[in-house]
């Protein structure tokens, strides 16, 4: 084996030690293994959230896509803040909500401000299928980085299975207090490789950071601005920021859930939201190493590999290795815990088992059904399920106006509101992601979520008008008897 190969793998070893580990006493209920009993502090609750900001796509694919869409990468800094802002008010009371009534899903909380099974089971089923191509697509990425490093994509094959055989063994064994333990190898890791590879780089290749966007002024000017209306425009620019925050501030994919459930107090959360967005700002670092790759390798070059081919032409074996085990950890990490999510929504909201005993069994065996389908997605066909990616945001916002609602208008809207918009604007986001053209490149999120808003609005206005013909006729009537 390589120097690269045997660090890689020691690597996938170790945080999987540290998912062992984690563990304190014997998950005795799902709540246990779910939120870590609720029992969580600043610190852990912390990274548990801000690990969110880094997945295997964002250490690769920022600086892709300055590559591909050069000023408008940009637009992955300020959602996250904008985001926090709005859930330095909201989380806290979502977790007195949630902890009241014993919820320990997004859905849970939706089925009991509505009192609707049927609007549980639909959150439960939308939250399993847009996470699953999300779960996928970090066992992908994690197999792109070992074949990047190591050139031998048997490698990286075999790296998947292992490292995706030991997140679910410390998964099943630890819950979310095992992603927790290794959430906090993976963020320090990760922030130090980060510093050395994305400083290194730039004065290595250019001579330092001023000379690499004095060179992209002089040469590509258009990559530093964000211009027109077409992909990567101002309008796809704007919409997708506007959907991405959404996204954060209503918390609408359902795996975030569990570190905000954890929590151990509301003021834990209202914290932690002061000082979270201080760490988003550490993705400028990637998108520079992108200004250096078009600079170096040219506007041709792989995207998503430009980080790790920068970085092989200029560290020793062992760095290199070390940079993939960064990279290993952020699709390691956040896979544990869409893990929890998915298996979680699937026993409780989707195949709704009541006993708590079975629940708790039925599901640690949807983590090993779940991961044995991605994983095999991710090696016999890896472009299956990719345009689903597009949708597990966009799709998945469509859950904002349920849960704004249920927080600010609580009693106020019909559940069959509810739905009816849920289900237009997934039919909206789902026909402008196959099959129609979307207009100026805007994101279908936001377009669906426009129809999504729309519908809801329509639907009370009919509500109320019958509501008040029904009153009418029933005070006619009253004074006709009389």
């Amino acid at each position: 084996m390589s120097t690269i190969e045997i660090v890689t793998l020691g690597g996938i070893v170790l945080v999987a030690i540290l998912g062992f580990i984690g563990r304190k006493k014997p998950n005795a209920d799902l709540s246990e293994w779910t939120v870590g009993g609720r029992r969580f502090g600043v610190a852990t609750t912390w990274l548990l959230q801000a690990g969110e900001t880094f997945t295997t796509f964002t250490f690769l694919g920022t600086a892709g896509l300055v590559v591909s869409g050069g000023a408008a990468a940009f637009y992955s800094m300020p959602y996250v803040p904008l985001g926090y802002l709005v859930l330095y008010f909201i989380g806290p009371k979502i977790w007195r909500m949630a902890k009241a009534r014993g919820h320990l899903t997004q859905a849970d909380f939706l089925e009991h401000s509505y009192s609707s099974r049927t609007l549980g089971v639909i959150a439960g089923i939308c939250g399993v299928i847009f996470l699953l191509p999300y779960l996928q697509l970090q066992i992908t990425g994690l197999g792109l980085i070992v074949q990047l490093v190591t050139g031998n994509r048997t490698t990286g094959v075999w790296s998947m299975v292992i490292a995706f055989i030991l997140v679910v063994a410390f998964v099943l064994w630890s819950g979310l207090r095992g992603v927790a333990t290794t959430a906090y190898f993976k963020d320090a890791l990760m922030l130090v490789m980060l510093f050395v590879v994305c400083i290194s780089i730039p004065i290595h290749f250019t001579g330092g950071f001023t000379n690499v966007f004095d060179t992209v002024a002089a040469t590509m000017p258009d990559l530093l601005s964000v211009h027109g209306t077409e992909e990567y425009g101002i309008p796809w620019y704007i919409s997708n920021m506007a959907i991405s925050a959404i996204g954060v501030a209503f918390v609408t994919l359902p795996h975030m859930w569990p570190p905000i459930l954890a929590a151990r107090s509301s003021a834990v959360l209202r914290q932690n939201y002061l000082w979270l967005p201080i760490y988003n700002t550490f993705i400028v670092l990637p998108l520079i190493v992108g200004y250096v790759a078009v600079v170096i390798l040219g506007r041709n070059t792989d995207a998503d590999s430009a980080l790790l081919h920068l970085s092989g032409q200029m560290f020793p074996d062992w760095v290199i290795g070390v940079l993939a085990v960064a990279g290993i950890t952020t699709a390691m990490v956040p896979s544990a815990a869409l893990l929890i999510g998915i298996s979680t929504l699937a026993s409780r909201n989707v195949f709704r088992i009541r006993s708590e005993r079975h629940q708790f069994t039925a599901t640690q065996i949807i983590v090993v059904v779940a991961t044995a389908l991605s994983l095999l997605l991710a090696i016999v066909m890896p472009d299956l399920l990719a345009n689903l990616l597009l949708l597990t945001f966009s799709g998945l916002d469509q859950l904002a106006p349920a849960i704004a609602a249920a927080l600010f208008f609580r009693g106020r809207l019909s559940v069959r509101s509810i739905i009816a918009g849920l289900a237009a604007g997934l039919i909206v986001v789902i026909s402008y992601t196959f099959w129609l053209p979307l207009p100026w490149a805007i994101s279908e999120g936001i377009i669906g979520l426009g129809v999504n808003i729309l519908v809801v609005a329509v639907c009370e206005a009919v509500r109320a008008g019958v509501g008040r013909s029904q009153a009418e006729t029933s005070t006619e009537s009253i004074g006709q008897r009389a």
